[in-house]
């Protein structure tokens, strides 16, 4: 059977090695303990998105490369303002540590994200940020 990373992750470890993990909702709802193991090394994921995202997100531990498998985003970062990145065909980003991010969904997506590590933080697009990010 081929390897569906929108159905298993993978991380790859520092040492080489390389675990597939359920992916989705079941990745994020493992146990602590388990997760803790994920620190280190960088995590492997791909999703398809058909509206915006309805969070902004940052990953403390390192860097995160999007790549746009298909569709279209526009990708928008917090750093010390908002700045919109269009992607679009098959483009790839780098997202800094630590800044946050989110996507305005222009087309049905598919999109390969590499974190550094597995901490990532959430916090709601309130309706005042919507309002930013529509103009």
């Amino acid at each position: 059977m081929p390897f569906d990373p929108q159905q298993r992750y993978v991380h790859l470890a520092e040492d080489g090695h390389a675990i597939e993990l359920p992916g989705g909702d079941a990745f994020w709802s493992l146990p602590a303990a388990q997760m803790e193991a994920f620190d280190l090394g960088w995590l492997v994921t791909e999703f398809e998105c058909s509206e915006d995202w309805p969070n902004w997100e940052r990953h403390p531990e390192g860097d995160e490369y999007v790549y746009l498998l298909a569709g279209s985003v526009q990708l928008l970062e917090l750093p010390d303002g908002l700045q919109t990145l269009s992607l679009e065909g098959r483009a790839a980003v780098l997202v800094p540590r630590g800044v946050w991010h989110t996507a305005r969904v222009s087309s049905p997506s598919r999109l390969l994200h590499i974190t550094r590590g597995r901490g990532s933080e959430h916090r709601p697009v309130r309706a005042d940020a919507a309002l930013t990010m529509a103009s």
